[in-house]
């Protein structure tokens, strides 16, 4: 019977799901778009306190490449976003999703591009950076990105663009009560870090799926080391230590997560 194995992507992305889950990221959601399609997630944004997007709830997809990890995901915004790194479509402009090319024209050292070592943590992490500390020398909003300037030159004097930014959290609010998510306004909620269980065991089961397919390509592969060690054991006369013996591989959910942070 032929094996048809797993996708090494969607063997990481489950990971990095599972390890989401139970290891949150502080101010955000995860989960899938849907629960049998690795390669779309869900992610819901808290906004920072002390921060213009306080109390804000913004929704947003990461889509995967079939090569992940090799190759990044992109990051939409659902909600309607005012952000120098944001385009109108809601695509996030910022370096880790970019491809680890060599591109002079655009200011940014390949170093500073995606790479196989980054994770949805990381990710995570850079997204709400910019959010807070937007890159002006190469906006995808050059409105915004002057508007921003002009509110951080004045020291807030000018407040244009945080007004308009205070009316997008306040349009947010509804969306929250409708999805029953009740958004953190403080530091000490913010920083609050919970499991958030699956909606049903499809999660699960998808990952002990991958998990059994992985035991079973291991299986075979012992198995066939154990014949040709039985072939050839006649004319060695036998071994000590367990060369021959049948080794088994697990998941490390404790696998700490590698990439510097690059907005």
């Amino acid at each position: 019977m032929a094996h048809h194995s797993t996708p090494s992507s969607q063997k990481a992305l489950m990971m990095e799901l599972k390890s989401l889950q139970e290891q949150p990221v502080e101010g955000f959601r995860i989960g899938l778009v849907e629960e049998s399609d690795l390669y779309n997630w869900e992610v819901a944004i808290f906004g920072p306190p002390n921060t213009l997007y306080e109390g804000g709830y913004f929704k947003s997809h990461i889509k995967f490449p079939i090569d992940y990890p090799y190759s990044p995901p992109t990051f939409r915004f659902l909600t309607k976003m005012w952000h120098p790194n944001i385009y109108e479509n809601g695509d996030v402009c910022i370096s880790i999703l970019h491809p680890p090319v060599d591109d002079p024209q655009s200011g940014e050292l390949p170093s500073e591009r995606w790479n196989p070592t980054q994770n949805v943590r990381t990710i995570l992490l850079s997204v709400i950076s910019l959010l807070n500390e937007p890159n002006t020398f190469s906006p995808a909003n050059v409105d915004a990105s002057v508007m921003f300037r002009k509110w951080r030159d004045s020291k807030g004097k000018d407040k244009e663009y945080a007004e308009i930014i205070r009316k997008q959290v306040v349009s947010t609010v509804a969306e929250a009560e409708r999805d029953g998510v009740k958004v953190p306004t403080t530091l000490a909620e913010y920083c609050v870090q919970t499991r958030v269980p699956s909606q049903d065991s499809s999660s699960d089961l998808l990952y002990d799926d991958l998990y059994d397919d992985d035991m079973e390509e291991e299986e075979e592969e012992d198995e066939d080391e154990e014949e040709s060690d039985m072939e050839s054991g006649g004319e060695a006369g036998g071994t000590s230590g367990g060369e021959g013996g049948v080794t088994t591989g697990c998941y490390d959910d404790d696998q700490e997560d590698s990439g510097n942070e690059d907005s």
